[in-house]
């Protein structure tokens, strides 16, 4: 990439995402204000819906199918699609660069906007349901059609499609496929171009097929990915406990810090903290991005609550559970001052509890991470140029997709997430003129009952 282009590629990421400077000290940007604005009335709109339906969301986890419901996935196959492409390489490189870019302090914003995500997410999936279309083998939904019908904005839902199917078909298939490259390439020394032309056949194989077969992958593959993370990032964890109290106090006092631990000036410490803390907090649970209004919005489903809750979960399990592993693993073996970034450096922090066999298992679960968010993604995608442009799209559009993905693999891995901030970021700002606009449905639907039927 030219550097003319790579440097404004920075420009446009920082000033969307900030920090900004100002007579009186540098500031967040405008999507992190509007994000914490957003899911902090979201957050009192639904009666803090994310604590006070929490027990009743992880014991419907595995909701049952409504008779007669549209939709083309099981609620499960729903949940674990959505899943699928919300646990990605971002949970591992995205946390990863957040500790090493940002300081430990960014580890609490990812919590604290993992919190307030929860409504968010809420949200969507309830929106997502509400406003879906049926049609002939399933259905169509996400935030276009909520915009549309719901809020009676149809060329605000037009943008939304636009901006979001450019940043699916021009960010997944560089961000998942890098970090996927990145490990293999540290661990087993498999060449980037290699590694991504595998890739890119691979996920050929799943997309092909639609998005029942791309249910049928996430629902195996998604919890495979979570348990073997989680339970490798916590023997590294467990193995360093004597690090955890320093570490723990550590998040919280360089979250607050003025000065980042990695020696920023003075006043840039909590905003830099907050700055990639947010940024890799939204990449990594995908709150904000109206994703979850296409993927809850397969189910076979009568009900927006149920769907609503298993969002909850999801954000719960991406936040706080998978996030949590890659930066505690980084932070109490001491890795993320080595210079490392990215999956290497998560690798690294294995390696010190596991030697060899813990870069293995985390180049294992990077694949599976990018690979199913490459699938879940591709799905996304599909729909939003679908809306603009009808079915004539899908085949060419899965096409282009897996053609991009030899090239992510082999890409600048700071401006590929530089890249992968900016277009996911501007597809946020429509989408969360429905949340609010529509938040009157959501309310609705926090106080409503789920049945076993899932009517």
């Amino acid at each position: 990439m030219p550097d003319v282009v790579r440097s404004a590629v920075f420009r446009a990421s920082d000033f969307v995402w900030g920090p900004w400077t100002t007579p009186i000290g540098p500031v967040p940007g405008p999507l992190m204000i509007l994000l914490i604005l957003a899911g902090l009335y979201l957050t009192i709109r639904t009666g803090v819906v994310q604590v006070r339906r929490f027990p009743e969301a992880a014991r419907t986890i595995v909701p049952e199918q409504a008779a007669g419901a549209a939709g083309a996935l099981s609620p499960f196959q729903a949940f674990m699609t959505a899943l699928a492409a919300s646990i990605g390489t971002g949970n591992i490189a995205g946390v990863a660069t957040a500790i090493v870019s940002g300081g430990p302090g960014a580890l609490f914003w990812i919590w604290a906007y993992g919190f307030i995500a929860m409504a968010i997410k809420f949200a969507e999936a309830v929106l997502g349901m509400s406003f879906r279309v049926a049609r002939a083998g399933g259905s169509s939904s996400g935030p276009m059609y909520y915009l549309r019908d719901g809020l009676r904005a149809p060329k605000l839902a037009a943008v939304f499609a636009g901006v979001a199917g450019l940043a699916a078909l021009f960010t997944t298939p560089f961000t998942q496929p890098n970090s996927m490259a990145v490990v293999l390439k540290s661990q087993f020394n498999v060449p980037t171009w290699a590694a991504g032309v595998a890739i890119a056949v691979l996920t050929w194989l799943v997309i092909i097929g639609g998005v029942g077969s791309i249910g049928r992958a996430a629902e195996k593959l998604s919890p495979l990915k979570v348990g073997l993370y989680f339970a490798g990032g916590l023997f590294v964890i467990l193995s360093h406990a004597s690090e955890i109290p320093g570490v723990i106090a550590l998040v919280f006092r360089e979250a607050f810090s003025f000065r980042a631990a990695m020696g920023s000036s003075a006043g840039l410490g909590i905003v830099m903290a907050m700055r990639y803390g947010l940024a890799r907090g939204i990449y990594a649970n995908e709150a904000g991005y109206g994703t979850a209004a296409v993927a809850y919005g397969t189910a076979k489903s009568a009900s927006p609550t149920q769907q609503g809750l298993n969002a909850v979960i999801e954000v719960f399990v991406v936040s706080f559970v998978t996030s949590s592993i890659s930066a505690l693993t980084i932070l109490v073996s001491g890795v993320w001052q080595s210079g490392l970034t990215s999956t290497a450096v998560v690798a690294q922090a294995f390696n010190t509890a596991i030697p060899v066999a813990g870069g293995w298992v985390v180049a294992f679960c990077a694949f599976l991470f990018g690979y199913t968010t490459l699938i879940g993604w591709a799905y996304y995608g599909e729909q939003f140029f679908e809306y603009l442009f009808g079915k004539r799209v899908t085949v060419p559009y899965r096409w282009i997709y897996c053609l991009l993905i030899p090239i992510g693999a082999v890409a600048s891995v700071e401006t590929v997430w530089a890249w992968g901030d900016l277009m996911n970021g501007l597809q946020v700002f429509p989408n969360l003129v429905g949340l609010i606009g529509l938040s009157g449905v959501v309310a609705a639907a926090a106080r409503a009952p789920v049945t076993k039927s899932g009517r």
